[in-house]
């Protein structure tokens, strides 16, 4: 991987919470970038690097099956000590304790332990065991918990659900975060996952409920987390950001940007069978989405 390096390999390796509080205090957010492949690792790692800002890679529970939970935590804790450069592991939505405490046991920063199709009872429930068996596999483990509806699936999609019903409420993420005891919040305020085809083309955005977000950080004091922030208009992530979002996540036009690359790498190169030859034209294509954002999450774009 080339380019300039974080720091040098000796330096202090910050930990995520580290890194969330340094956010807190600059009124930025870290970046989180759904990965499945080393094309996409490679791409968000030499962006992060080459900023010199810290970066969370995301990895659902369809996506550990595919690149492999051992696999992947070796990936970036080699990354990590070899570069210096806060790079984060996170286990994005997971909806079984099982998985939960696999990603836990080798070593994930984090664990997104979704229960949010749940009535809210039991998502408290739940959650609220899951923290106390995830915390005595590892102290320094953050969980994310989550309330409210943002649809499923980093896909393109047809229309979009009515977001207005799934919303999350101040008063439930105040009694959410002090039941469960969750480092990280993750709520409704108007994102959702995947995007539409209209956002894809660039004719239409996302939109947030800033409101809602300033109410949610005041009730429920802890950092929080955006989901679904592909597609999502500029201006709303840079609001989300001054009223308490501290962690967006990336995952939809990451995906787009690959699949173009590859395809333009194809096109220029139609005879070439050789994938370490082909594959750099999606890693530049990822890798100029992902500094775009976290340019923009850093207050520099």
């Amino acid at each position: 991987m080339s380019g300039a390096g974080c720091a040098q390999k000796d330096a202090h390796m910050h930990s995520l919470l580290d890194a969330l509080t340094q956010a807190r205090q600059n009124k930025t957010a870290i970046g989180h970038f759904n990965i499945s492949d080393l094309v996409l690792l490679k791409a968000v790692f030499a962006a992060g690097r080459e900023l010199k800002v810290p970066v969370m890679i995301g990895v659902s529970e369809g996506e550990r099956e595919f690149v492999g939970v051992r696999q992947i935590a070796a990936l970036v804790r080699s990354l990590r000590e070899e570069w210096g450069c806060p790079i984060f592991l996170n286990a994005d939505h997971t909806h079984s304790l099982a998985n939960a405490e696999e990603a836990a046991r080798v070593g994930f920063d984090s664990i997104v332990f979704d229960q949010s199709a749940l009535p809210f009872e039991r998502n408290v429930r739940e959650t609220k065991a899951a923290v106390e068996v995830l915390k005595a596999i590892k102290p320094d483990l953050l969980i994310e918990g989550e309330i409210g509806d943002i649809g499923t699936g980093s896909e393109i999609h047809d229309a979009a659900p009515d977001l207005k019903k799934g919303l999350t409420d101040p008063e439930q993420a105040r009694e959410f975060v002090a039941v469960t005891k969750v480092d990280i919040l993750a709520p409704a305020v108007g994102n959702m996952h995947g995007m539409l085809h209209s956002m894809v083309e660039g004719q239409t955005r996302k939109h947030l409920d800033i409101a809602r977000i300033a109410e949610i950080k005041r009730a429920a004091g802890v950092p929080l987390t955006l989901h679904g922030g592909s597609g999502t208009e500029d201006d709303d992530l840079r609001s989300a950001i001054a009223g308490g979002i501290n962690i967006i996540h990336i995952n939809t036009e990451l995906r787009v940007a690959w699949r173009r690359g590859l395809e333009e790498g194809l096109a220029k190169r139609p005879d070439e069978i050789v994938p370490y030859k082909i594959l750099p034209y999606a890693v530049d294509a990822v890798k100029q989405v992902v500094e775009s954002r976290l340019l923009l999450f850093n207050g520099r774009g």
